[in-house]
C-alpha cells in the first residue's frame, strides 16, 4: 500500500459532498484538498475553486494544471456531462462513472432497457415522446401510476400518481417543459407496493461490494404525508424484520447482474452505483438506479464505514476493488435534514444558522452542510432548501435517534423545519 500523499477535488455542495470531504480528510494519504464549488461547512475544510463543475474541459484542464491526484465526483449532473470522461483522459484518477455508464441515472429509458436485457426486476413500465400518446395510455390503465421524466430533473421529475387526474397533470407537467430536455421523453410505470430500501455499492467495473443498508424518508411531512423532497432524514443500517438476509442478497445480485451486464456491452462501470428498491412481496424490485452516493444516505452510511476512502477509490478507479479492504462498525446511525420553511416549494435564503458549534459538542453528533453559505459579515446562513444534515453515531438505534433530535434543539435559523418521525419504522 502507497503511502505517497494525493491531491485531492471534490466537485460538489451538498451534505453528501460534505460527508464524503469528511471522510476523505480522515486518509493518511489526503494531501490538499480542494472543493468546487463548496458551501459554508466545506469551506473550512478544503480550498474552494470557482470552476464550471459541468464542464469537462474546464475540470480537466484544471485538475492537470493544479497536480490533482484524484478527481471525486458527488452529484449527478458532471458525471452525465462526461466530467469523469476526460479527467481520466488527462491521465488523472477519478471516483465516479463515464458519461455512457452515467446514462444508469442520465436516461431511465436507458436503465430500463439495461434491467430487462439484465433479468432485473422491476416495475413494468413504456416510454413515450408524445404527449396525447402517453395521456392516452395513461387513461387507459388508471391509477395509481408513477410518471418519469427520463432524463436529470434535481429529484423532482417523478409523479406518484394516485389518481388519473394528478397522472395527467403530471404528463403535462413533464412535457411542458418544467424539467427542461429531461421531460422530452417520459416514462410511465406501474406502482409498486412496500418499504423502501437504499443500498450503495462500490465497484470497479468488475467486483461490486455492497455498503451498508439505509433507508431514506422521501416525503415532506410526518407520517410519509406532504410531496417527495431530496430526502427529510435517514438511518443505517435497516434491521433485519425490514429487511430479510434473503432480500440483502437478492439486491446485491441484482447491482452485480447490472455491472456485468454494462461489462458485456462495453461500458465499464466504475464508481458508485445506487440502487433504490422497493420491497414487493415478490421480493425487491429496482425502482430507479443512480449513478453516485445517496444524499442523505451517504451522511450515514461513511460514518459507520471502517476504510480509507482515498485507497478505495482510487482501487475503484485501477480495477483493483479489493472487498476486505472495507468493513463496518456495529453502532447505529441517523440524520435528520432540517429544512428551510416552504422546502420542497419556495424558500428564503439568508436566515443566519446558530446552535451548530454545541449539537457537535454531544458525543457522536456531526453536523453535515448541504445549503449554507458565508455571508459578507462572516456569518453563517442558510443558502438552500435542505439546510443541515444531524447526524449521530451511537451503540443503539434509540440512542443515535434520541441524540440526533437532541442536536437538532440546540441548531437554530428563522424558518428551521424538520420531520420527527424519522426512524420510527425500525423502532416498529
Amino acid at each position: 500500500m502507497s503511502s505517497t500523499k494525493v491531491d485531492i477535488l471534490l466537485l460538489g455542495s451538498g451534505g453528501r459532498e460534505h460527508a464524503l470531504l469528511a471522510k476523505l480528510a480522515e486518509s493518511p494519504r489526503a494531501g490538499r484538498l480542494f472543493v468546487a464549488p463548496g458551501n459554508g461547512g466545506m469551506d473550512v475544510m478544503a480550498e474552494p475553486v470557482d470552476l464550471d463543475v459541468e464542464s469537462p474541459v474546464e475540470v480537466a484542464r484544471w485538475a492537470r494544471e493544479m497536480g490533482i491526484g484524484l478527481v471525486v465526483i458527488g452529484p449527478e449532473a458532471p458525471l452525465v456531462a462526461g466530467v469523469a470522461d476526460a479527467v481520466r483522459s488527462a491521465g488523472i484518477a477519478c471516483f465516479g462513472p463515464n458519461g455512457d455508464a452515467a446514462q444508469m441515472e442520465g436516461s431511465k429509458k436507458f436503465a430500463k432497457q439495461v434491467m430487462a436485457r439484465a433479468g432485473v426486476p422491476t416495475a413494468a413500465y413504456r416510454s413515450f415522446t408524445d404527449e396525447e400518446a402517453c395521456a392516452a395510455y395513461v387513461r387507459q390503465v388508471g391509477a395509481p401510476i408513477v410518471i418519469k421524466a427520463d432524463g436529470l430533473a434535481a429529484g423532482k421529475g417523478v409523479i406518484v400518481a394516485s389518481t388519473l387526474d394528478e397522472a395527467l397533470s403530471g404528463v403535462r407537467e413533464c412535457f411542458s417543459g418544467a424539467f427542461g430536455e429531461a421531460g422530452a421523453t417520459v416514462v410511465v410505470e406501474e406502482t409498486l407496493e412496500g418499504p423502501e430500501c437504499s443500498l450503495l455499492a462500490l465497484t470497479d467495473g468488475t467486483t461490486v461490494v455492497p455498503l451498508a443498508t439505509a433507508q431514506d424518508h422521501k416525503r415532506a411531512l410526518d407520517g410519509d404525508l406532504g410531496p417527495n423532497t431530496g430526502g427529510m432524514g435517514v438511518y443505517s443500517p435497516v434491521p433485519s424484520h425490514l429487511v430479510s438476509d434473503e432480500a440483502l442478497a437478492a439486491m446485491v445480485e441484482i447491482e452485480r447482474r447490472v455491472v456485468s451486464e454494462l461489462a458485456s456491452e462495453g461500458i465499464t462501470y466504475s464508481g458508485c452505483l445506487y440502487g433504490g428498491f422497493m420491497l414487493t412481496e415478490e421480493g425487491p424490485k429496482v425502482l430507479e438506479f443512480n449513478a453516485r452516493f445517496g444524499d442523505p444516505e451517504t451522511q450515514v452510511v461513511l460514518p459507520r464505514m471502517k476504510a480509507d476512502l482515498v485507497e478505495v477509490f482510487l482501487a475503484c478507479d485501477a480495477g483493483t476493488l479489493d472487498p476486505e479492504s472495507i468493513s463496518w462498525d456495529d453502532d447505529w446511525a441517523v440524520s435528520v435534514v432540517l429544512t428551510s420553511a416552504g422546502y420542497p416549494g419556495h424558500y428564503e435564503k439568508g436566515k443566519v444558522i446558530t446552535g451548530i458549534d454545541r449539537a457537535e459538542e454531544l458525543d457522536g453528533v456531526t453536523v453535515y452542510h448541504a445549503g449554507t453559505a458565508v455571508a459578507a459579515d462572516g456569518s453563517l446562513v442558510t443558502a438552500g432548501g435542505r439546510v443541515l444534515d444531524v447526524t449521530a453515531v451511537a451503540p443503539t438505534f434509540e440512542e443515535a435517534r434520541a441524540r440526533a433530535y437532541q442536536a437538532c434543539e440546540l441548531i437554530d435559523f428563522d424558518g428551521k423545519t424538520y420531520r420527527s418521525d424519522i426512524g420510527l419504522r425500525a423502532i416498529r
